[in-house]
C-alpha cells in the first residue's frame, strides 16, 4: 500500500501491531461512523474491501463479523449467494449511546445540580452490575453504594435503570444549584471519584498520535479519499475509546490543563478535514442489498456543532 501520508503509515502499522487485535471493535467504529448515516447495512464483501488497507485480512474480517452476529451486535440478510449487515435494534440502541458523545457539540451550561443514585437497596449482584452500567455512563462513586454526576441525562439514567431492572429499587436524588460550583473539597472529591489522571495520560497520547497526522494531511491541497478513509476511521476509533472512559465533567470541575479539550478540538478539525474524501471513497467501494449507498442524512453533517 503506498499512501501519501508518512504519518498515517505509523498510525495503521500501530494498528495492526496491537495483540490482540480488536477487528469486532473497529467494525463497529465503522459501523457507527460510516455506514449507519447510509442506510445502515453493507455488503460483506464490502466490509472486507474497505478493510483491507487496514492490513486486515478477509478471515479475520469474517471471523469477526460471525462473532458480531453471534454476539447480538450485527443481523445478516441473505440475497442470493451475499450477505449484507446491519445492527441489530439492540447493538443500535448500544450504538447511539455511545457515539452521541462523540460527535456532539458544546457542553451545555452547567447549573452546579448534582444527580445522586444510591444503590444500597439491590441485591450484591445487581448493585455491582448496575454501579459498572451507570460508570459506563459517567458516574462517579462517592460512597460502596451511592454514584453522582453533575450533568446527567435524567431520561437516559431511568431507561438504564430500568433495563437493569433496577429502577424500583433505586433511590435518586437531585441537589440545589450550589453557590460554590468548585470549592476545593469539591474538586478533591471529583480527583477521587474519576481517575482523571489516567484518562489524561490517554488524551495527551491521542493528541501525540494524531496532530502529526493532522499537520501533514493540512498541507495537502486535496488529501487523497482512501487516505481520508483511514485516517478519519482510526481517528474516530479512537477517540470513541476514550470517550467511553469520559465522564464529561463540567469545565468547572476539570484541571485548567485538561488534555480532552485540545483532543476534542483535533478530532473536529481532523474529521472535518477527511469526511468529503471518506464519503467519496465510500461511495465508490461500497455496496447494499438495493446498490450504492444512498448519501448521508442531514443529522450527519450536524457532528461536531456542523461540518460544513
Amino acid at each position: 500500500m503506498d499512501l501519501q501520508c508518512e504519518q498515517l503509515e505509523r498510525l495503521i502499522e500501530r494498528f495492526q501491531q496491537r495483540r490482540p487485535l480488536r477487528t469486532g471493535s473497529l467494525i463497529i467504529t465503522l459501523f457507527g461512523d460510516a455506514i449507519v448515516p447510509r442506510g445502515g447495512a453493507v455488503w460483506l464483501g464490502s466490509l472486507i474491501d474497505l478493510l483491507e488497507p487496514m492490513g486486515i485480512n478477509q478471515r479475520l474480517v469474517r471471523t469477526s463479523v460471525f462473532r458480531l452476529t453471534r454476539e447480538g451486535w450485527l443481523i445478516a440478510e441473505k440475497v442470493g449467494r451475499r450477505s449484507y449487515y446491519g445492527l441489530t435494534a439492540a447493538g443500535r440502541r448500544r450504538f447511539e449511546k455511545a457515539f452521541k458523545r462523540v460527535y456532539s457539540g458544546v457542553q451545555p451550561t452547567w447549573d452546579g445540580a448534582w444527580t445522586l443514585v444510591i444503590l444500597n437497596q439491590l441485591d450484591p449482584d445487581t448493585r455491582r452490575d448496575v454501579r459498572q452500567e451507570l460508570e459506563w455512563m459517567g458516574f462517579g462513586g462517592l460512597t460502596p453504594g451511592m454514584v453522582a454526576h453533575p450533568m446527567v441525562d435524567r431520561a437516559e439514567l431511568n431507561a438504564t435503570l430500568q433495563e437493569q431492572n433496577a429502577l424500583d429499587d433505586t433511590i435518586i436524588f437531585e441537589t440545589r444549584a450550589q453557590d460554590s460550583f468548585a470549592s476545593r473539597p469539591l474538586r478533591l472529591q471529583v480527583k477521587d471519584a474519576w481517575n482523571l489522571e489516567q484518562l489524561s495520560e490517554g488524551y495527551r497520547e491521542f493528541l501525540d498520535q494524531f496532530r502529526p497526522l493532522w499537520q501533514e494531511m493540512s498541507k495537502l491541497e486535496t488529501p487523497p479519499p482512501m487516505e481520508c478513509f483511514l485516517a478519519r476511521t482510526l481517528l474516530i476509533h479512537e477517540y470513541r475509546k476514550l470517550l467511553l472512559r469520559d465522564p464529561l465533567l463540567p469545565e468547572e470541575l476539570l484541571p485548567s490543563d485538561w488534555e480532552g479539550r485540545a483532543a476534542r478540538q483535533l478530532c473536529r478539525n481532523l474529521y472535518r478535514l477527511t469526511y468529503r474524501g471518506a464519503e467519496s471513497w465510500m461511495s465508490e467501494r461500497t455496496e447494499t442489498a438495493e446498490g450504492p449507498l444512498p448519501e448521508p442524512g442531514d443529522g450527519f453533517y450536524q457532528r461536531f456543532g456542523g461540518l460544513d
